[in-house]
This record gives C-alpha cells, structure tokens and sequence, in this order.
C-alpha cells in the first residue's frame, strides 16, 4: 500500500511537466511611436526567458498600425521577430490591413503566416482557448 501511495504521489508530482503550454495571443495593433512594437517583442521575449517555452506560448496578430511591426525591413524589430520566431512565436498579419497599406507577402519574412483579417482571428483564438494579452 505504501508503495502504490508513493507511485501515485511521484506520478502527481510529474504531471505539472507535461501540461501543454498556456497559449496566448497577443494584438498588435499600437503605432510604432516610442518604439512601441520593439517593446511589446521585448516583453514576450522577457515572459519566454522568465516563465518558460514549456509553459507559455503565444500567437501575434498584427493589423493596422502595428502591421508593420512584421515587415522584414523594420529595423526595430526584425531581429527579434525571427528570435522569437526561433522560440515558437507565432506571427500573423492582416491581410485587409496589408491591402489598406499597400503591402505584399514579399515584403514580410517567411516566419509571417497571413490571415483574411486580424481582429477575426484575435476572436477565433480566443473561442479557442487562448487568452488575451495586451503588453
């Protein structure tokens, strides 16, 4: 009996280990005055080296302004978009927001999946489970 309690209490224990990450997504949506989409990829960046690949992962829609936080000739932020990219970042751009300035695929990275709309597929994440973070 003692050794069922002890294989039961190990088991216990090592569950926590195999929990699926806890997903989140993120809009992108803010200007990039002040350096405001280097900041909020600096901030996933910092929760990822904090908490853990193993526990947190997220999905990034940009639209509007913050479309352009994902072109590949961002300085500010194209570094670290495929340094997150390179932890399981996800990035998604809007393509209405694409068409409204005047950008095309070929001028994203290839880390950059595209969606019909941004805020539908904020929503559409949600209802799936993930929860929303605005850094």
């Amino acid at each position: 009996m003692k050794r069922l309690f002890t294989l039961l209490l190990l088991l216990a224990l090592s569950l926590p280990a195999f929990a699926e990450p806890v997903p989140f997504v993120v809009q992108l949506t803010r200007p990039a005055d002040n350096f405001g989409h280097r900041r909020v990829m600096m901030q996933i960046d910092k929760v990822l080296h904090d908490l853990g690949e193993d526990k947190v992962r997220f999905v990034v829609v940009a639209y509007e302004e913050g479309i352009h936080a994902l072109l590949a000739d961002n300085p500010q932020t194209n570094q670290l978009l495929t340094k997150l990219a390179n932890r399981g970042v996800e990035f998604r751009a809007c393509r209405i927001s694409m068409r409204g300035w005047d950008l095309d695929e070929t001028q994203f990275p290839i880390e950059v999946e595209f969606v019909p709309a941004g805020a539908p597929e904020v929503i559409r994440l949600q209802l799936e489970g993930y929860r929303y973070w605005r850094p």
